[in-house]
């Protein structure tokens, strides 16, 4: 239907679950309330640095990492420690589970940055190297860029003439392999490779914290790992 009705839906989605907390009218609703409206916050922070991000010619590890951690990571972290707190859990268990889908949630963004670029397009539903075809700041790019030596040097003279470029949607897809070649020769795939398995070992430590019913640890690992492993 558009990116318009979907802005419109996802609206009324948000209006929604505050009227399903406000309905409860207990403390736990209050405290739940206060989870979602920080992670809503944060999202709007990080799609406004992620929108930002396209028209810079450099984007930091840094702080690029802060603008996945302020989406995916604040999105992920309320979905796991909302429902904590509604179920009665204190705010330490409830911390601690934040801290898993914060974790999960820069897993997650990792390996779809990944995807961005070297997915397959009749699994990910997009065009090759799209991350790519929209100029994203995204991990491989900016670990690429901050690698160092010739590839990432050559890397960075090519990024910063596109930039300029008024006939960028004309590239050839040898030109956009060109670009997704210097990244992994420059480290790029490989760094952000490693940054998904460090965060998924972040968001298992983080369960180690929290007492659980076995199947219930069972299943939050199991939802972990698909996320480091999907092909999609």
């Amino acid at each position: 239907h558009g990116p318009a009705q979907a802005i419109v839906v996802g609206d009324a989605l948000f209006a929604l679950a505050y009227d399903l907390l406000l309905e409860l009218g207990t403390v736990v609703a209050g405290r739940a309330a206060r989870r979602l409206t920080t992670a809503t916050r944060k999202l709007i922070d990080g799609q406004a640095q992620d929108i930002s991000y396209e028209h810079r010619e450099r984007v930091t590890v840094e702080e690029c990492l802060e603008m996945e951690g302020n989406k995916t990571g604040a999105l992920l972290a309320c979905a796991v420690s909302i429902g904590a707190v509604l179920g009665g859990a204190d705010d330490r268990t409830a911390d601690t589970l934040e801290a898993y889908g914060y974790h999960l949630g820069l897993a997650f963004q990792a390996v779809d940055d990944l995807l961005g670029i070297w997915g397959d397009p009749e699994s990910t539903g997009k065009q090759t190297w799209s991350d790519l075809r929209q100029r994203k700041k995204s991990l491989p790019v900016v670990a690429a860029l901050a690698a160092g030596g010739e590839a990432s040097e050559r890397l960075g003279e090519l990024l910063a003439a596109d930039a300029k470029s008024n006939d960028f949607d004309s590239f050839s897809e040898e030109e956009f392999a060109a670009r997704a070649a210097l990244i992994e020769e420059a480290g790029g795939r490989e760094w952000t490779a490693q940054e998904a398995r460090r965060q998924h070992g972040h968001a298992i430590e983080a369960l180690h914290a929290v007492d659980m019913p076995h199947r219930v640890r069972e299943q939050l690992t199991e939802l972990a790992d698909f996320v480091v492993v999907r092909k999609r």
